[in-house]
């Protein structure tokens, strides 16, 4: 069994200074994280706040991916693509359900396009120039409707490796909006031609 909040603080907080600040971590060590370790501290570990917080859209009449279901560069009967703007890597893609379900909820047909889907787009982001990989990420503590991250990578940004790369989307100038547009379009024609569906009208 899981530790309990107050147990899981308790554990960590003894590794931690005075100020209930933990070490840096090994990332942090890394040649492709985006901070240099000298004079970057850890926030203080801040208690357990119990109940959580509720998540966007827990109640799907006030969930705001359920408004926008019928909005996307790609959709079809149960699934749509958006393309995120302002960001700071090449193309960042969410594909979520036009229903509203959370991963654990979807039903094994539906988790089974998903991993079908998450493979086709990725494998169309991964064929566009100067795109090396597509990173996909769930998260989920944001929102109660599920979504699916997709970041391209760069080719040739090394230092944009692995688990750092959302956070050097962050840091990055905005991408040419332009340039990010007629990539998504090239992802979702492919995803129509490989998978189905149709661009939004």
């Amino acid at each position: 069994m899981a530790l309990s909040p107050e147990q899981f603080y308790n554990h960590a907080v003894a590794a931690a200074d005075s100020e209930r600040r933990l070490p840096l971590s090994r990332m942090t060590g890394w040649d492709i994280s985006p901070f240099e370790p000298e004079g970057l501290r850890v926030a203080p570990l801040r208690p357990p706040v119990l109940p959580e917080p509720a998540r966007q859209g827990e109640d799907p009449a006030e969930c705001n991916s359920c408004r926008s279901r019928d909005e996307g560069i790609w959709l079809d009967d149960r699934w749509r693509v958006t393309r995120i703007g302002g960001a700071g890597t090449p193309l960042v893609l969410m594909l979520q359900p036009r229903e509203h379900y959370d991963l654990p909820d979807l039903t094994d047909e539906l988790a089974a396009e998903l991993g079908v889907l998450t493979t086709h787009i990725a494998r169309h982001i991964q064929a566009l120039p100067h795109i090396s990989r597509a990173h996909v990420y769930r998260i989920g503590d944001g929102g109660a409707h599920l979504h699916v991250w997709f970041f391209a990578r760069p080719e040739g940004q090394a230092q944009l490796y692995g688990s750092w790369l959302t956070i050097w989307d962050d840091l990055l100038p905005e991408y040419p909006a332009d340039v990010a547009e007629a990539d998504a379009a090239i992802v979702a024609d492919a995803l129509i031609a490989s998978y189905g569906g149709r661009r939004r009208t």
